[in-house]
């Protein structure tokens, strides 16, 4: 089978500027180390910081379809200090020292990832929308957090960075590179690689257990054994309610002229988004095309996934419309790719990392859509761990948290797209009301 099933996933597949043809599956059972499963992010910093600190281990990563096929080459392309749940200072100063650790580790290993770091503007564009602005910039002062972090901008000052209709003002975090991330994580494969790991693409794993893997073409057995498959996890054996599978959708446009961009501004590659409760997000890609994206893509009943996004063309027309509501001088402008990728949500929006050590399975994951980063966070942190380390990083919160597991169908399938459809319905009536949400403010208190 050539390439082409990956090559045409995303507007990223495409220009990845890589051969998806696919790496050879596991040829037999084996033994290892430290067994991996999943060649995404996660899977793959842990790969490339545990070769890099230890050599001599034998690490075989295991892949259900190609490295990058899933979020970590269908994203938005933000590499951001965010986190899904609130953290302390110190959860929060390594999130910031992640951003430009991303960078560093793409540069050393020769990966040009077209990273570029102008920082994220999120938009107010309601009184309510000011309002949360104003109260997160107030929040984070409170943690110690200056202006050097994040910053609130007037109208003026977010109109020189972006120029979007009806803005208010804005918040402005230095923290945010854009990415291309399929170049990415492409390279993070071939360069794992080059440090002697064995990477199986069209290896799908059905159950992991302690110190073992069990595949369609035979067993792994492993000292450590790292779940690091995210929204797919839903998919191993036992694991059917650790994660919720949530899929968000993504356009591109056609490489916009230098007038276009022009008025909309983003002159420093900087990363967009707004202060709206169902979420988007943007960039401008290194060849000048708008990249934008957003929630509202119904969850699958059963955490079904899917790469059929045809019958969602609702969700794009009203991504569409959004980006012409921002940006009307892009009224006329081609669409050119659209699709869609799932990313894990755990059932308190908490991200987590930890190894037991009594039956060496270890995981990471549960971003929530904030993975480029975190994902290294965690490979590096999986790293000291699976080396028996206590490091600053080891002591973070978030590690061998344990999320709960989210209830059975019908219920998920009820709440989360009542979820979905309470904040559409909550930026709805802030517009009409111009204050803040109730609707809002009681969807919060289910979810957290």
């Amino acid at each position: 089978m050539t390439g082409s099933r990956w090559s045409g996933l995303s507007f990223w597949h495409e220009t990845a500027g890589t051969d998806w043809t696919p790496r050879p599956s596991l040829p037999a059972s084996t033994r290892a180390d430290v067994a991996i499963v999943g060649a995404g992010y996660t899977g793959l910093w842990t790969a490339h910081y545990l070769a890099e600190a230890a050599p001599g281990l034998r690490i075989v990563v295991l892949e259900a379809e190609v490295a990058g096929y899933g979020a970590s080459g269908r994203n938005g392309g933000w590499c951001s200090a965010l986190f899904p749940s609130p953290f302390d200072a110190a959860q929060h100063r390594a999130m910031r020292e992640t951003v430009d650790e991303v960078a560093r580790a793409a540069t050393a290993e020769g990966i040009d990832a077209h990273l570029a770091k102008g920082g994220t503007i999120t938009l107010a564009r309601t009184r309510a929308q000011l309002s949360r602005a104003r109260a997160e910039v107030d929040e984070a002062r409170s943690r110690g957090r200056g202006e050097d972090d994040l910053a609130l901008l007037d109208k003026a000052a977010a109109d020189a960075v972006l120029r979007a209709t009806g803005t208010l003002g804005a918040t402005y975090t230095p923290d945010c590179a854009a990415i291309h991330p399929a170049r990415l994580v492409r390279g993070l494969a071939d360069a794992v690689e080059r440090r002697g790991v064995a990477v199986h693409e069209r290896t799908r794993v059905r159950t992991i257990s302690p110190h073992r893997v069990e595949t369609d073409h035979g067993t792994v057995t492993a000292d450590f054994v790292v779940r690091a498959t995210e929204g797919y996890t839903p998919r191993l054996t036992g694991q059917e309610r650790a994660v919720a599978p949530v899929h968000s959708l993504v356009l591109a446009t056609a490489p916009l002229s230098t007038s276009q961009w022009d008025e909309v501004g983003l002159a420093r590659r900087e990363t967009f988004a707004d202060h709206r409760h169902l979420i988007i997000y943007g960039q401008r890609t290194a060849d000048d095309r708008l990249v934008f994206g957003g929630r509202g893509a119904p969850y699958r009943f059963g955490s079904r996934i899917t790469t059929d996004f045809s019958r969602d063309h609702r969700v794009f027309e009203r991504l569409r419309e959004t980006l012409v509501d921002l940006f009307p001088v892009l009224r006329d402008v081609e669409v050119t790719h659209r699709w869609g990728g799932v990313l894990g949500i755990p059932r308190d929006w908490c991200a987590s990392v930890g190894l037991d050590r009594d039956t060496g399975l270890a995981w990471a994951g549960g971003y929530v859509g904030d993975g480029v980063s975190t994902t290294n966070l965690a490979g590096r942190t999986l790293r000291d761990l699976v080396l028996g380390r206590t490091t600053p990083l080891t002591e973070l919160p978030w590690v061998d948290h344990r999320s709960p597991d989210w209830e059975r169908e019908p219920l998920r399938w009820a709440g989360i797209n009542a979820g979905l459809r309470a904040a559409s319905l909550a930026d709805l009536e802030e517009r009409i009301t111009r204050r803040p949400s109730v609707v809002a403010s009681a969807l919060d208190r289910l979810t957290h």
